[in-house]
């Protein structure tokens, strides 16, 4: 990790006092740099340096030249993306082979460059036709503008960093808005790296991106309260998204909010059973995912079927160091984080689910923050672990007596991210899909993540969609234009 400054108005700056933290490797334990810590006035620079830039530079209407700048950054991203991909290896504790898929490569090839090709096509204006409004005989003509929501506030969590910051920002931009981004800091060296990078070799001007760094939780809450921030984009638990539109209610913040999940993995009755072998691969990257489906769903006339299947997957699991290819799970991001995990097992155990596997420390494993692969039997819909979001590796199996209980237990959660339907028949499969209140939803194995997908949730999932054109459309506003018809 070299040269961890923030990006403040254009320049790499340390934070003030020359404050830092340390950032840790949590397969190993060992401090592996160190990043600037920034202070309340540190943000409250970068809001004003933001507010400055879109106020008084053309950043806004420039469609072409914000094409350009964008294109720039992702050709200076992948002049140094093997630098990336060691970093988030290091960092998040993200196994290596996640990198060439959804932690590094997947969103690199479109997260910046999808939303920099919609500028020009995107309905920017567009007419609803002369109308005489009041009925007086007097016809106007009528367009609706769309126009940049102004200074975003961007928020990010630690599990995917730099997949979420691409899919936040390449729209945020693209709409013509100037962001201050606030990365976890669990994992903020990727973001001082892409910090860097803006700097040195684009001509982002100054103010329009600024990545400000801290360890203190609470300098984001600047983003919620300043009146300077039109908007703060998060993505994180529920219950920081619920402080951030707390925060943000005194000054009317508009909120784009991705949060928690606790997402079913359904198997109807005349579905094949087999791929609940591959029902194991939700503890992958430590089950550290907020779209993961990690409640196993299946028919109790072929449960205890169910159970050996997904039993043999984790029979071939294999997990630990990151950097090993042929592992795809890794540590908890931190110490506290595998302690919350470890919680959740215990009181499963205490609320009567039955553990058939894991459920602890993996004794094979001297250093770093793992959990063990760990699945739980016999789960009601209403225990704990069934009902909360642990972000570990963890999986819940629930037996369901038919397709309306199938949705009832799918729809009886506080959360409805996404999900997975398994059956024989795919209209089947179609219309309980249209039953499940969730916002994303793979059928048969099949996929829905793109940058031209919407991706968001229902109920306390969040608050919005990211991607796709309803993700370049949250970051602007709307405005109704009339003039005399000729």
């Amino acid at each position: 990790m070299t040269d961890a400054r923030m990006l403040i108005d254009g320049a790499l700056v340390e934070a003030t006092g020359g404050a830092t933290f340390d950032n840790v490797n949590p397969a190993t334990e060992e401090v592996i740099g160190q990043l600037p810590s920034a202070s309340h006035d540190d943000m409250a620079r970068a809001v004003a340096a933001a507010r400055r830039a879109f106020d008084t530079t053309d950043w806004s209407t420039n469609h072409a030249f914000r094409r350009e700048c964008l294109l720039q950054l992702q050709a200076a991203i992948e002049s140094e993306q093997e630098e990336f991909r060691a970093e988030l290896v290091a960092e998040v504790g993200c196994p290596v082979l996640l990198t060439y898929g959804p932690q590094l490569d997947a969103p690199l090839r479109e997260a910046l460059t999808w939303p920099a090709e919609q500028i020009e096509s995107f309905p920017w204006r567009r007419s609803i036709g002369p109308k005489d409004a009041m009925g007086v005989g007097y016809q106007t003509e009528r367009e609706v503008w769309k126009e940049a929501a102004g200074v975003v506030g961007v928020i990010v969590p630690w599990n995917f960093p730099m997949e979420i910051t691409l899919n936040k920002i390449g729209p945020v931009l693209a709409m013509g808005n100037t962001c201050v981004l606030k990365p976890a800091p669990d994992t903020s060296a990727t973001a001082c790296r892409l910090a860097r990078l803006a700097a040195e070799k684009t001509d982002i001007p100054p103010g329009v991106l600024n990545v400000v760094p801290s360890a203190d939780h609470l300098v984001g809450e600047v983003l919620s309260t300043s009146p300077d921030v039109d908007m703060v984009a998060f993505t994180g638990s529920t219950a920081t998204g619920q402080r951030i539109m707390e925060a943000g209610a005194p000054t009317l913040k508009r909120t784009f909010l991705e949060l928690g999940g606790k997402s079913v993995n359904l198997y109807l009755d005349d579905a094949d059973l087999s791929g609940l072998a591959m029902a194991v691969s939700s503890c992958m990257h430590g089950g550290q995912g907020c779209a993961i489906a990690s409640r196993i769903v299946v028919p109790r006339s072929r449960y205890d079927e169910a159970v050996d299947l997904v039993m043999s997957g984790f029979d071939g699991w294999t997990y630990g160091d990151p950097t090993d290819p042929a592992n795809l799970q890794g540590p908890q991001v931190s110490k506290r984080q595998q302690e919350r995990v470890l919680g959740y097992i215990e009181t499963g155990r205490t609320e009567g689910a039955r553990l058939v596997t894991g459920g602890g420390v993996p004794a094979h494993l001297d250093r770093g923050f793992y959990v063990e692969p760990t699945l739980f039997a016999d789960v009601d819909n209403s225990m704990t672990i069934a009902q909360e979001e642990i972000f570990g590796p963890v999986l819940v199996m629930i037996a369901h007596d038919g397709d309306d209980d199938a949705v009832r237990i799918a729809n009886d959660s506080p959360y409805g991210l996404s999900g997975m339907i398994t059956s024989g028949d795919l209209e089947r499969a179609k219309a309980l899909a249209a039953r499940i209140r969730t916002g994303t939803l793979g059928i048969n194995g099949g996929v829905w993540y793109g940058a031209d997908a919407p991706f968001g949730g229902y109920k306390g999932s969040g608050i919005g969609r990211q991607c796709g054109i309803e993700g370049l459309e949250i970051f602007t506003e709307t405005k109704t234009v009339g003039w005399p018809a000729n």
